[in-house]
């Protein structure tokens, strides 16, 4: 069995502020038109601006900090008589901060941006928490990696545990469940991930106001996630995950001038911009360039990076974007996947480690020569060595650069998945009784992970691209790819 991160009890202390004042930035309000007269309110479209404005500025998901303050406040930051807004338990302003005296609080109730630097500051600090459970690599764009620091902005009381105690049923009563669901009803959202925990991962008294108990430290979940639509790059590659209209302005009463249909591509070329219909929407519209030319304008949630060097129609690319949507597999860059590229055995190594979130710590050195210590793959590679995965050759070599054979492949992928014995035999030619990868290609033959070069032969000696590799894996992590 794999060694994966283990869970246990934190003991750790809640982490301090690390700033003693949020500074309101001029920028944004030039770039929200904003006045910041007190005593009144922002109109709906300001107050998105502001606070998109403002999680970006802390490389924040917008779409969160926004279900917040529409959950606490309605947005609202001064009430009719234009006083500032304070709940019965003392919360403040659009965000409803509440016990924090590192605030300047006359600020927090006259200056709707303080407040909301304040919050997304305060939210900020709960997602930098270590006695807070983590999920998968803890990725600041990832918006379910967000799941605990948005439990702890309300509290982490019995009230808001991710599950009923009793029943192990989700409750969905919970405060960041209900901050989830919100951003799960916005358009394009709805794929938003919905992660499994048990009733056993947090120990707490439902007739005591004591903080949950997490008995575990991180969630490692195989599903695919949901980045936040906020944070693409002029000149960046990017698709649609539905027939996307384009409109000849950032509006959704503009002309459409085009589509973006599902699987194609298009460039970003500028930053995003808001929506100039009166309609109240929180998401933006990015400017593009279709592959036929057409320019216009697309809605945020609809859209999803793309590797531009993969063909559309190539068989890879749903297995590549599962596995970039799960954070284990990435590109040389954001758009650029190294499409047709052999694939190297330091990046297997790296590949492995995060589908199977094999743990890195305590492990002894594996003694490769061409490994040290110092080497940027040292952690991972000892891991998967002592987990008797990986082999290094008969000159104590692990050879990082080297490029991964299919018979490799076929080992390394049984001795993870420990597919069932073969119930049919393979037909490869080229592949002998005696070899040593022999059953590994067998039982990868029989449950659908991978066929051969042709019908009789297996190519064992040729290398793997990195969509080939990509593909075999998403097949042995789900069998809906086979």
């Amino acid at each position: 069995m794999l060694k994966t991160v283990a869970a246990v009890t934190l003991l750790s202390s809640i982490a301090a502020f690390s700033s003693t004042e949020v500074h309101a930035e001029a920028s944004i309000k030039e770039k929200c038109d904003y006045d910041g007269k007190i005593g009144e309110n922002p109109d709906y479209k300001t107050a998105i601006c502001l606070l998109t404005e403002a999680a970006i500025e802390d490389d924040v998901p917008p779409e969160i900090v926004i279900e917040i303050a529409k959950k606490e406040s309605k947005l609202e930051q001064f009430d009719e008589d234009g006083e500032p807004v304070i709940s019965p338990d003392g919360g403040i302003g659009i965000m409803q901060l509440t016990n924090q005296p590192a605030f300047d609080q006359e600020k927090l109730k006259n200056d709707i941006l303080y407040n909301i630097e304040a919050g997304i500051n305060t939210l900020n600090d709960k997602f930098e928490r270590t006695d807070l459970p983590a999920i998968n690599n803890k990725d600041r764009h990832v918006i379910e990696h967000w799941y605990f620091a948005v439990m702890a902005y309300n509290g982490t009381k019995p009230i808001n545990s991710p599950v009923k105690q009793a029943t192990g049923e989700t409750n969905e009563g919970a405060y960041q469940e209900e901050i989830f669901s919100s951003i799960r009803a916005g358009v394009g959202y709805d794929e938003l991930a919905r992660m499994d925990f048990k009733a056993e991962d947090f120990e707490y008294d439902t007739e005591s106001d004591k903080s949950i108990e997490f008995m575990k430290d991180q969630y490692h979940f195989l599903i695919p996630f949901t980045k936040s639509k906020h944070f693409y790059n002029q000149d960046q590659t990017i698709g649609s995950i539905v027939d996307l209209r384009v409109r000849k302005a950032p509006s959704t009463k503009a002309e459409i001038v085009g589509t973006l249909n599902e699987g194609d591509l298009a460039t970003v070329t500028g930053p995003y911009q808001y929506d100039q219909s009166p309609n109240l929407n929180s998401f933006v519209f990015y400017p593009v360039k279709l592959e036929n030319g057409t320019e216009g304008y697309v809605a945020s949630p609809y859209l999803r990076n793309k590797f531009k060097d993969v063909p559309k129609d190539n068989y890879s690319v749903e297995s590549i974007e599962y596995l970039y949507d799960m954070n284990i597999l990435k590109g040389y860059s954001e758009d650029e996947f190294g499409y047709k590229d052999p694939l190297k055995r330091k990046n297997t190594a790296l590949f492995l480690v995060r589908a199977e979130n094999i743990d890195l710590t305590n492990r002894p050195d594996p003694g490769f020569v061409d490994v040290p210590k110092s080497s940027d793959f040292y952690d991972e590679v000892a891991a998967l060595a002592d987990e008797g995965i990986f082999e290094g050759d008969n000159k104590n070599r692990f050879n990082l650069d080297s490029y991964l054979k299919r018979r490799e492949m076929a080992v390394l992928l049984q001795r993870v998945y420990q597919f069932p014995s073969a119930s049919i035999e393979e037909p490869f030619t080229d592949v002998k009784d005696n070899d040593w990868y022999k059953e590994a290609v067998e039982r990868l033959y029989a449950s659908g992970i991978t066929n051969g070069v042709s019908e009789t032969e297996f190519g064992p000696d040729q290398r793997i691209t990195r969509e080939q590799f990509a593909t075999f894996l998403a097949r042995s992590i789900n069998k809906n790819f086979r």
